[in-house]
């Protein structure tokens, strides 16, 4: 492999001559060499964008020639486009600030302008990566701002439609299941009954809550720190460059970025990203209990519950030949039990911002955005993959419904609590039906039994 020479502040270092990051970036991959994971594409993207903003602004400004800015524009549409994936080989556990990743984004954009513009990769001219491509920014106010720009896009493009297809397909089983009544379940004990639509009605209501909740955590996403640069005074920009520059993000992202209401919050506390998290958090918990019923539903077939007939996607066991498991509610709920831990750890990031700025910045872009995708595709596959193929077993539900105890609940009002208890608890011992037991108990006539104990009128109220 050939090598050039690049020079930073610290003194000169080898970066292979193919590759179009610089000095600062192969420091970096020297001293963190720190696990497996490699910061997020999306929210190199993201830094692209902030550059491409930038440069504009100091086209329009005339504050860079326009041969400069663009080259940089220019460059910058690459990164963006995914061109250069394979120039941004840092991983997560850096320096607090994201000082590394914004230099990687900066050398990566000035070294492929410099060659846009005839110039020699390394060479710093006619592009400088901090002169230029940093120019009225900070890691500080980039790396902040460029998480916000990361988890809108990821969540109006991958998060949400996916929960909007699980509503969708919830509701479609609501309408299926609307009147298939079964056996109720508190304890996990028989309860009264319910219809199948009702019980798919609360997932329904849970995920469309789930919407609601994360579109208006939203909101405090949009609002962008650029404009901050070191520590929230906007020292070595122009005054007024913070709308310019998130107005072009706006027009570039289609999206309604505004300037942060204070930058001196944006830069030491991520407060909007752990209340959007808890929002993700809330979703984790919510899906952990809908799919958790759908298993618990469909077991068996012949020594579980076996409400439901899960779609059989691929074998189930490498030795029970014909055996069927519940693979797409496991995945996600370990997804579930992911995101909950990723919550956490944002948690604890957020609570340790310092003075003026917040160092676990990499930390929380990563699992902030590792919530996103995991929920999006497990969403996804949940939905098109199970809930869509769900069938119910009407046979085995009616069974369950004719042999349960809290139908007597319905006699009640007629006959008295004590009366109830007495004739289901004989039902048990005697091992016969409740309405046996209720005829035999003289308390109430067998018509008039069978007009009280009818369970379709008890999933409604009187």
């Amino acid at each position: 492999m050939k090598y050039r020479k690049e020079f930073d502040s610290i003194g000169s270092i080898k970066v292979p001559n193919n590759k179009y990051w610089g000095a600062s970036t192969q420091r970096s991959k020297k001293y963190f060499d720190i696990g497996d994971f490699l910061v997020r594409p999306i929210l190199i993207k993201s830094i692209a964008i902030i550059k491409k903003a930038a440069a504009k602004v100091h086209l329009k400004e005339k504050q860079l020639s326009p041969k400069i800015s663009k080259a940089i524009i220019a460059s910058s549409n690459e990164v963006i486009a995914g061109k250069l994936d394979n120039h941004f080989p840092l991983k997560v556990w850096q320096t607090g600030s994201g000082t590394q990743t914004n230099m990687n984004v900066n050398e990566v954009i000035s070294n492929r302008a410099i060659e846009i513009l005839g110039g020699k990769k390394g060479s710093k001219k006619p592009v400088h990566p901090n002169d230029h491509v940093n120019k009225s920014q900070s890691t500080n106010d980039v790396f902040p701002t460029a998480m916000h720009i990361a988890i809108a896009m990821e969540t109006k493009n991958k998060l949400l439609p996916s929960l909007v297809l699980l509503n969708k397909e919830l509701k479609k089983k609501m309408t299926i299941f609307k009147s298939i009544v079964k056996v109720g379940r508190t304890h996990l004990q028989d309860a009264t009954p319910l219809s199948l639509g009702q019980e798919f009605s609360g997932y329904q209501s849970q995920i469309e809550d789930c919407i609601k909740r994360i579109n208006e955590a939203l909101k405090e996403i949009y609002y962008l720190a650029q404009g901050g640069t070191a520590v929230g005074t906007g020292i070595n920009s122009k005054k007024n460059f913070d709308k310019k520059v998130v107005n072009e993000i706006t027009k570039i992202t289609n999206l309604p970025f505004k300037p942060t209401k204070n930058k001196f919050a944006a830069l030491a506390a991520h407060d909007e990203i752990v209340n959007f998290s808890g929002t993700l958090n809330t979703t984790a918990v919510s899906l952990m209990k809908i799919a958790n019923d759908i298993r618990f539903l469909g077991s068996g077939p012949r020594a579980g519950y076996g409400e439901l007939i899960l779609p059989a996607n691929e074998p189930g066991s490498s030795i029970m030949p014909g055996k069927v498991n519940p693979t797409q509610s496991e995945a996600v709920t370990m997804v579930c039990v992911k995101v909950i831990g990723n919550h956490n750890g944002i948690t604890m990031a957020g609570s340790h911002g310092h003075f003026e700025l917040n160092v676990f910045k990499p930390l929380i872009a990563h699992n902030i955005l590792q919530s996103i995708n995991l929920l999006a595709d497990s969403i996804k596959n949940f939905s098109l993959y199970c809930i869509k193929g769900l069938k119910a077993d009407k046979i085995k539900i009616k069974e369950y419904l004719d042999n349960s105890l809290m139908l007597v609940t319905a006699l009640a009002p007629h006959i008295g609590y004590d009366n109830c208890a007495k004739i289901a608890k004989s039902a048990l011992k005697n091992k016969t039906t409740l309405k046996h037991e209720a005829i035999k108990s003289k308390l109430i006539k067998e018509k008039d039994y069978d007009k009280i104990v009818d369970p379709k009128k008890m999933i409604y109220p009187a």
